[in-house]
């Protein structure tokens, strides 16, 4: 895939890292990502992505803006109230950068239309609020064969981790998670820049593990504690028994 002059410009300080080079950002820009969830997390995962280049974007979010999503969530401004974050969130990413493909998608996701909504993905981010969700993501990306990177925050705490089919989600949190009323940061509040280091962070190892240099992230979680402003990374064991990729 070849990149323009302009790209070429635009990207050169992504080119001159040995890591990256002509190749790397290619890779970028053939890469084809969902991001679930236009919320905190999304807020900086999205500039990250649209900023390096990736080619086609799919922005999944059945919600609109409320004003209390403005303390964590950049992307929109006061008078957006009311409107939906997936096309809002597309239209930031138009203004961006033009050689980004932006598709958002109003539409809530679950058990019964992920493996539709996510087929053909390269890389699924997920930054939803709720566990069912989450789960249901999971349990089709292993089914579909692609990489996930979910990211987590609430109050205080975040996490970030990358899946390969094998350990799973779903081996990291078990199966009591899958309905649909566990807390959320509505009910448990959540710092404001938590979001954005998370999202920063998620961004960051996706275009590591896009380009190939993610290293051993696979199966591991890092932990953010906002409050001692530490990270620690744990590895996450598969489950012989986990019902998504207990037999992948």
């Amino acid at each position: 895939m070849r990149l323009s002059d302009h790209e070429l410009e635009r990207y050169a300080r992504h080119i001159v890292l040995p890591q990256v080079g002509g190749l790397g950002q290619r890779k970028l820009k053939a890469a084809i990502v969902a991001v679930i969830g236009a919320g905190g997390i999304g807020s900086a995962v999205i500039p990250a992505l649209a900023g390096a280049g990736i080619g086609k974007l799919t922005i999944i979010d059945s919600d609109v803006v409320d004003l209390s999503n403005l303390h964590r969530q950049p992307l929109y401004r006061e008078d957006d109230e009311g409107r939906p974050k997936s096309e809002l969130a597309a239209e930031f990413v138009k203004r961006l950068n033009r050689f980004v493909e932006p598709r958002p998608v109003r539409e809530r996701i679950g058990a019964d239309n992920a493996a539709k909504l996510l087929v053909g993905h390269d890389l699924v981010i997920d930054g939803s609020d709720n566990f069912a969700t989450r789960l249901a993501v999971s349990d089709a990306c292993v089914a579909l064969g692609i990489p996930l990177l979910s990211g987590a925050a609430v109050q205080f705490q975040g996490q970030v981790g990358l899946f390969r089919s094998r350990p799973c989600y779903r081996c990291f949190v078990g199966d009591a998670f899958d309905a649909d009323d566990c807390d959320t940061c509505a009910e448990l509040g959540v710092l404001g820049a938590l979001t954005g280091t998370v999202g920063s962070f998620a961004g960051l190892l996706a275009i590591n593990a896009i380009i190939g240099i993610d290293g051993d992230q696979a199966g591991k979680i890092n932990l953010f504690d906002g409050e001692k402003l530490e990270w620690r990374a744990i590895r996450i064991p598969p489950d012989p028994r986990c019902r998504a990729c207990g037999s992948a």
